[in-house]
């Protein structure tokens, strides 16, 4: 089963520069936003408590490919997949949409990790149960 969980977000002024373009750095922000909407749709979140401890999803690696630009007041779409699940990680894929036009993509890998204050993060294997609700949007060949 392959399906794409879709957010939208309009581009506030903040979002820009002089140019009233999205500066590129924004859509880190979007990815991370677009991943905590992603999580709260399949009934967890970003960081919750869990058999006792602090578990939270750290990234480790993040990239984004620009097509076009976009501008101030203009409303993307964001789609949100998961390109693969491993035992302790997932990685996202995220498309940008105005209507028909790419706007760009981008990629983060997170990390199922305990996250204790005053602790060393500790990775563990992601639970069953979300592993399972991250499947059902994952990207199957």
């Amino acid at each position: 089963m392959s399906s794409e969980f879709v957010t939208t977000r309009r581009m506030e002024f903040a979002d820009t520069d002089l140019a009233g373009i999205v500066h590129f750095s924004r859509y880190t922000v979007f990815m991370e936003t677009a991943e905590h909407e992603f999580l709260r749709s399949i009934g967890t979140d970003i960081h919750v408590k869990r058999d006792g401890d602090i578990v939270s999803w750290p990234r480790v690696s993040i990239s984004c490919d620009y097509v076009q630009p976009s501008y101030y007041g203009e409303e993307l779409e964001i789609g949100v997949t998961v390109l693969r699940r491993g035992e302790k990680s997932v990685t996202y894929g995220f498309d940008f949409r105005r209507g028909d036009d790419e706007i760009a993509r981008g990629k983060t890998t997170a990390v199922f990790c305990v996250c204790n204050p005053g602790e060393k993060l500790r990775s563990l294997a992601i639970p069953a149960d979300i592993a399972e609700r991250l499947d059902a949007i994952a990207v199957t060949e």
